[in-house]
Order: C-alpha cells, then structure tokens, then sequence
C-alpha cells in the first residue's frame, strides 16, 4: 500500500508539473485584449476551482494544494476512501484544465461574437430612435461619426443664431409697418419661430445622441 502511495504521489506531482508548463505556455500567449474580455469569465465549476478569467495559473496552484492535502492523508493513513475521492476530485481537476487549455479560443470567440451582437442591438434600437424621433432627416451616418455629429450640432446651432436674428429683424419692422402687410409680416415671424423650435428640438436631439455615442468611451477609459 505504501509504495502504490508513494508511486501514485510521484506520478501526480509529475503529472502536475508537465500541465504547469502548458499553463505557463497558455498564459503568456494571452494578449491584454483577450484577458479583459473574459476577465469576469468562470470557466469552471464552483466545486472545481474558485478562478476567473483566462488565465489558468490559478488552477494549478489550486491542484498543488490538493495534492499537499493527500499527501498529509496517506501519512495520516485514512480510510482508503478518502483518498480515493481526494484522488477522483484532483484528477477531475487536471481533466477540466485540459479542457480549458482547449476551448479558451472557442471561449474569446463566443464572447467577442456576443459584444458585436449587443453593439449591434444598440446600433438598431438607436436607429428605431432615431426615426421615431422625426428628425430622420438627420443622416444614420452622421450619428455614427463623432466628428460629423459635432458639424452637425455646429450647423444647427448656427441656423437657430440667423432664425433669431430673422425674428428679431421682421419683428422691429413690425411696428412701423403698414397694416396692409402686417398680417403677412406676422405670418412670417409665425413661421419663423416654427423653424427656430424645429432647429432648437434638433439640437436637443443631437446633444441626446453625442452623450449616448460618447458613454462607452467614457466607460472604457475609466
């Protein structure tokens, strides 16, 4: 019994050491973008590791310890039991990091198509806004483009500018008007000021988009 012990205690720390260079190898292939998008990833079972990301380093120092904690069993000399269930968890555990070194780019596949899907849920609910919002007139494209979003609130912020100057132009020659143009001149300043609320809604609009369009920024740069 005690040289199966031994020999099984020696094949398994081999056994750990060999996994420990893939690992080490898995790792460092890893690049910054790759580790951040699975950084809140559990690849594993909660009764297996207690690990999250990527990266599989972790996971050996966890077998490590397990192994430790048989060995303290056989010299104890428990129930022959016990060690074969501590034996059955710490070989589930080398069978799950096998598999992990295998799917991690199956794992940053899935979770790269995942976020284009969710930008591209955005893009279209911003889109279904966007024409719901009656200013349609205003090109999808400009909305997608920081500097041409900001051209655009430039060039309504300016027509809101000469509408005021219209309105305050036609109302100071309202008053010395001849009656028989005051109706039409008034009609004018009418349509005017719905131009000026029509251009002041715009820009209101395009605001709500620039502040929409730069939060993912912000988020990622915090």
């Amino acid at each position: 019994m005690v040289v199966n012990t031994q020999q099984l205690l020696v094949m398994l720390k081999n056994q750990l050491k060999a996994l420990e260079q893939e690992v080490l190898q898995h790792d460092n292939r890893l690049a910054p973008p790759q580790r951040k998008l699975l950084q809140e990833t559990e690849r594993f079972n909660h009764s297996l590791f207690v690990q999250h990301g990527a990266q599989l380093g972790p996971c050996i120092e966890q077998i490590r310890s397990s192994i430790i904690q048989l060995e303290k069993q056989i010299k104890l000399k428990l129930a022959p039991q016990t060690i074969a269930l501590s034996c059955e968890r710490i070989q589930d555990r080398f069978t799950a990091v096998k598999r992990a070194l295998l799917t991690t780019s199956i794992d940053i596949k899935s979770k790269t198509q995942q976020r284009a899907s969710s930008r591209a849920r955005f893009a279209e609910r911003q889109n279904q806004s966007h024409q719901a919002s009656g200013f349609d007139w205003i090109a999808n494209n400009v909305m997608q483009n920081s500097h041409e979003i900001y051209e655009e609130l430039n060039k309504h912020l300016n027509w809101a500018k000469k509408f005021e100057q219209k309105i305050e132009e036609m109302e100071s020659k309202l008053e010395n008007c001849h009656s028989a143009d005051k109706i039409k001149l008034q009609n004018d300043i009418l349509l005017m000021h719905r131009r000026l609320g029509k251009c002041r809604q715009a820009i209101s609009y395009i605001e709500d988009r620039i502040q929409i369009f730069e939060r993912p920024y912000q988020s990622n740069n915090r």
